[in-house]
């Protein structure tokens, strides 16, 4: 009998270790299917998410990232019409030397520095205003201001060159009537107002989007927070600094670095309206590297200022990030 209860009991718990065994491994299963499923549903969304980024990507891979790494390449080589043979750094050592690139590079300095400051402050100031107005009046200056931003360039810069006409043009006429000068000036053709008379369209046309940036950015300034400094006595400008800045930090900072991107790439002007010239007074980087590809077909040494132009954006919109972007709270 001991034997058979023994036996019996042995059974027992062996089936019932069985038993657990099997619910153990049921459990396991079940907790498993929903993970392949939910790993399925992961992939299949991947996939899709993947398959509408497909045409943007395979765009960005083809236009934008396979030049970039053709033009870095073909920057170590005399890439011409008649030749492609390796001359390692010898663009970059002609770069240097060259006295046109210095010049045009100056001249890209001079327009950048004297472009991106005035086009913030001035959009500031601009946009500050008009959000001061009641709604009617603010949408007919946002229209105002942002429209020759959809203007095409041509049409802008045919109404400019008419401005600057130094027979017909109504700049001169304003100024000899106003007896300001006493003879037609020709702003584009004169090397000593040329570059000046390029950052005057270039500030025109920069300062549209960032008032309407700006004019954004300042309704969602807490008006609770800026009532509150008055009613403590603080003075305007101290509402403007200590509470309105802070807010439009981060606007200024893609402003600033925006602007001076469109800067450092103006082109379109100089093409239109001046060539270059006067004796390369308004030749840019942007342009002569134009030159040198498409009128000269230096495709190689083109590159070399393509990099360098690329290099420098790069390190001055760091510097901007750097310095403007410590203090931005997101």
């Amino acid at each position: 009998m001991k034997f058979l209860h023994r036996l019996i009991l042995k059974n027992f718990i062996l089936i019932l270790h069985q038993c657990q065994t099997t619910i153990k491994k049921q459990k396991l299963f079940e907790s498993e299917v929903p993970t392949v499923k939910v790993n399925k549903i992961r992939m299949r969304e991947t996939v899709i998410s993947y398959a509408f980024l497909a045409p943007v990507l395979i765009f960005f891979t083809v236009f934008v990232l396979a030049p970039m790494i053709m033009g870095f390449i073909t920057s170590f080589f005399n890439y011409s019409m008649t030749s492609f043979e390796f001359v390692g750094l010898d663009n970059y050592i002609r770069m240097f030397k060259d006295p046109v690139f210095t010049k045009s590079l100056i001249n890209t300095v001079i327009l950048v520095i004297g472009s991106v400051p005035v086009v913030v402050l001035f959009s500031l100031f601009v946009a500050s205003q008009t959000y001061q107005q009641n709604a009617v009046a603010r949408s007919f200056y946002r229209f105002v201001f942002f429209l020759p931003v959809v203007t095409g360039s041509v049409a802008v810069t045919v109404v400019w060159k008419w401005i600057y006409d130094p027979l017909s043009g109504i700049l001169n006429f304003v100024l000899k009537s106003s007896n300001i000068i006493s003879q037609n000036i020709s702003w584009l053709g004169d090397k000593n107002w040329a570059l000046l008379a390029i950052m005057i369209i270039l500030l025109t046309t920069s300062v549209g989007q960032p008032i309407i940036l700006y004019i954004a950015a300042m309704g969602n300034i807490d008006n609770s927070l800026v009532e509150a400094a008055r009613v403590d006595g603080a003075t305007e400008f101290q509402v403007f600094w200590k509470i309105k800045w802070p807010s439009l930090l981060p606007t200024t900072l893609y402003i600033a670095i925006i602007t001076t991107i469109n800067s450092f790439q103006c082109f379109a002007l100089i093409q239109l309206l001046t060539s270059g010239g006067p004796n390369y007074s308004t030749s840019t980087l942007m342009y002569y590297l134009y030159e040198k590809a498409f009128q000269l077909t230096e495709y190689g040494y083109a590159n070399t200022i393509g990099v360098f132009l690329a290099i420098m954006i790069a390190i001055v919109s760091f510097v901007q990030f750097k310095v403007l972007g410590n203090d931005v709270e997101y």
